[in-house]
Protein backbone atom coordinates (compact mmCIF):
# COMPACT_ATOMS: atom_id res chain seq x y z
CA UNK A 1 0.00 0.00 0.00
CA UNK A 2 3.02 2.35 0.80
CA UNK A 3 4.48 1.80 -2.74
CA UNK A 4 1.21 3.52 -4.24
CA UNK A 5 2.08 6.65 -2.35
CA UNK A 6 5.57 6.84 -3.77
CA UNK A 7 3.68 6.14 -6.92
CA UNK A 8 1.29 9.06 -6.94
CA UNK A 9 3.63 11.39 -5.47
CA UNK A 10 6.36 10.54 -8.00
CA UNK A 11 3.08 11.72 -10.67
CA UNK A 12 3.12 14.68 -8.56
CA UNK A 13 7.08 15.88 -8.93
CA UNK A 14 7.21 14.47 -12.53
CA UNK A 15 3.71 17.00 -13.50
CA UNK A 16 5.62 19.78 -11.21
CA UNK A 17 9.13 19.53 -12.99
CA UNK A 18 8.93 21.62 -16.47
CA UNK A 19 7.25 24.22 -13.89
CA UNK A 20 10.69 24.54 -11.77
CA UNK A 21 12.99 24.57 -14.70
CA UNK A 22 13.52 21.01 -15.70
CA UNK A 23 12.78 21.07 -19.01
CA UNK A 24 15.16 19.92 -21.51
CA UNK A 25 15.68 18.87 -25.44
CA UNK A 26 18.43 16.44 -23.74
CA UNK A 27 15.70 13.86 -22.73
CA UNK A 28 12.38 12.89 -22.15
CA UNK A 29 9.65 14.98 -20.62
CA UNK A 30 8.87 11.56 -17.80
CA UNK A 31 12.83 11.60 -16.90
CA UNK A 32 12.44 13.35 -13.63
CA UNK A 33 9.23 11.50 -12.72
CA UNK A 34 10.38 8.22 -13.46
CA UNK A 35 14.07 9.10 -11.52
CA UNK A 36 12.11 10.02 -8.42
CA UNK A 37 10.07 7.34 -8.50
CA UNK A 38 13.06 4.82 -8.99
CA UNK A 39 15.13 6.68 -5.87
CA UNK A 40 11.61 6.26 -3.73
CA UNK A 41 10.97 2.34 -4.26
CA UNK A 42 14.64 1.55 -4.03
CA UNK A 43 15.25 3.80 -0.63
CA UNK A 44 11.69 2.58 0.25
CA UNK A 45 12.92 -0.83 0.33
CA UNK A 46 16.26 -0.56 1.72
CA UNK A 47 14.80 0.85 4.76
CA UNK A 48 12.40 -1.36 4.93
CA UNK A 49 14.83 -3.85 4.93
CA UNK A 50 17.20 -2.31 7.57
CA UNK A 51 14.31 -2.37 9.97
CA UNK A 52 12.74 0.94 9.50
CA UNK A 53 8.38 0.36 10.41
CA UNK A 54 5.83 1.69 8.35
CA UNK A 55 4.13 3.11 11.00
CA UNK A 56 7.41 5.49 11.72
CA UNK A 57 8.18 8.82 10.25
CA UNK A 58 11.56 8.73 9.94
CA UNK A 59 11.11 6.38 6.92
CA UNK A 60 8.76 8.81 5.27
CA UNK A 61 10.93 12.07 5.53
CA UNK A 62 13.55 10.23 4.26
CA UNK A 63 11.85 8.71 1.30
CA UNK A 64 9.53 12.20 0.73
CA UNK A 65 12.78 14.50 0.81
CA UNK A 66 15.01 12.48 -0.93
CA UNK A 67 12.48 12.01 -4.07
CA UNK A 68 12.62 15.20 -4.89
CA UNK A 69 16.22 15.60 -4.94
CA UNK A 70 16.61 12.85 -7.60
CA UNK A 71 13.99 14.68 -9.43
CA UNK A 72 16.36 17.45 -9.85
CA UNK A 73 20.00 16.03 -9.54
CA UNK A 74 19.59 13.42 -12.01
CA UNK A 75 18.18 15.05 -15.12
CA UNK A 76 20.97 17.60 -14.52
CA UNK A 77 23.69 15.27 -14.51
CA UNK A 78 22.03 13.80 -17.60
CA UNK A 79 21.30 16.87 -19.60
CA UNK A 80 25.75 17.12 -18.96
CA UNK A 81 26.50 13.63 -20.40
CA UNK A 82 24.35 14.22 -23.04
CA UNK A 83 26.06 17.80 -24.14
Amino acid sequence: MEIAFIVVYAAILGLVAPYIGLKSEKYGSLVPGVSSFVLGAILWASLTWLGFPATEAWIWVITMFSMPAAMWFVPKRLEKLRS
